[in-house]
């Protein structure tokens, strides 16, 4: 299976710049497998699309301020340092952006927070970077560091304030990652309450979504490609009710690619759902058989991403293909702050 499979053409314009005024006024497509039928809503309606019997499945990430602006000590010169993922207390895998060199320390918001560069890629750019004191050190993040927006919103005003509630959904607790479960943003209290309410089982889990959503593939053939594993757990509550939902043969419905990432993965280890702290390594494309995702929320993706790889061996090749043409004809907004669909 060829990587170009899985592209398109999407007009610029209709790239998502900022998040819809509110959160559940985003639109919403309904994509149905059965009758491979679409049809057009906003995601305030989901809850007419839900029953007491289903179990949604949320991935409660928080994004950290992974994009942090320093200069080099002694010379000044100005560093970008994007933390990757955290590999052992204080040390961090991370994408530096400017002329840096094993050794070289950077200082971060007026010297109250620095690293040492402990390891330099020639090519990659990617690198090793520990950090100078471990404790409070993602207290002290907030102070120096940014909202790490996706690179394909680019603004003239650059990140907003806005953007450090609107790049997290509302049920983030457990810091680490440096990309929001983008499905979940469409969420608000009001309507995750809406729906608790209906009866539906919302079970959280954690999945820290790494640099790798956004990684590109540049393989020609799927199965030569890699995805970064992610770092994930899941409370012992968590998987006592995900394993009774499946016992009992409720509609397993994944918010976003991460969830379903995570608990498949679970899956294909264990062969059933297990609590603990582990990493997801799993790479879904058409072909692969679904364990426990039985309905998809999920946006509009990248052409030629491992994403839309996803999404499409959930929903078939051709249907998301005529889904994301319709999307384009109907001028749906794509990708972190777009609007979503709801496969079935």
């Amino acid at each position: 299976m060829r990587v170009s499979e899985f592209d398109f053409t999407l007009p610029t314009e209709l790239i998502a710049q900022h998040p819809a005024e509110s959160r559940e006024q985003s639109r919403l497509m309904i994509v149905n497998r059965a009758d491979k039928s679409l049809a057009h809503t906003t995601f305030a309606h989901l809850p007419g699309f839900l029953s007491e019997s289903d179990v949604l499945v949320v991935n409660n990430t928080k994004v950290i301020p992974a994009r942090l602006q320093g200069r080099k000590q002694g010379s000044g010169g100005k560093v970008e340092v994007f933390l990757l993922r955290e590999v052992a207390e204080r040390t961090w895998d991370v994408l530096l952006g400017g002329k840096v060199r094993t050794g070289t320390q950077i200082e971060f918001a007026e010297g109250t927070l620095t690293c040492t560069v402990r390891d330099k890629s020639r090519d990659s750019g990617k690198g090793r970077v520990e950090f100078d004191r471990g404790d409070f050190l993602k207290e002290r993040l907030h102070d120096a560091g940014s909202v790490p927006l996706p690179p394909y919103i680019k603004r003239d005003d650059g990140v907003l304030a806005t953007d450090d509630t609107r790049y997290q959904t509302v049920y983030a607790e457990h810091e680490g990652a440096v990309a929001a479960p983008t499905a979940g943003l469409h969420f608000s209290g009001p309507l995750l309450q809406e729906i608790r309410d209906k009866g539906v089982d919302v079970i959280p889990v954690t999945l820290h979504v790494g640099i790798g959503t956004f990684q590109p593939v540049k393989v020609e053939y799927v199965t030569e490609h890699r995805i970064m594993p992610e770092l994930y757990e899941i409370s012992e509550d968590a998987a006592m009710r995900i394993a009774a939902a499946i016992k009992q043969k409720k509609r397993m419905i994944m918010v976003g690619t991460t969830s379903t990432r995570l608990l498949e993965s679970v899956w294909a280890q264990h062969g059933k759902i297990v609590a603990g702290n582990d990493w997801a390594d799993i790479f879904i494309y058409p072909g692969f058989q679904f364990q426990v995702t039985q309905a998809l929320i999920t946006n509009f993706h990248l052409p030629k991403s491992s994403l839309l790889m996803l999404v499409s061996a959930f929903g078939g090749m051709e249907l998301l293909r005529k889904a994301y043409q319709q999307a384009i004809e109907h001028r749906y907004r794509f990708y972190s702050y777009g609007d979503a669909m709801f496969i079935i």
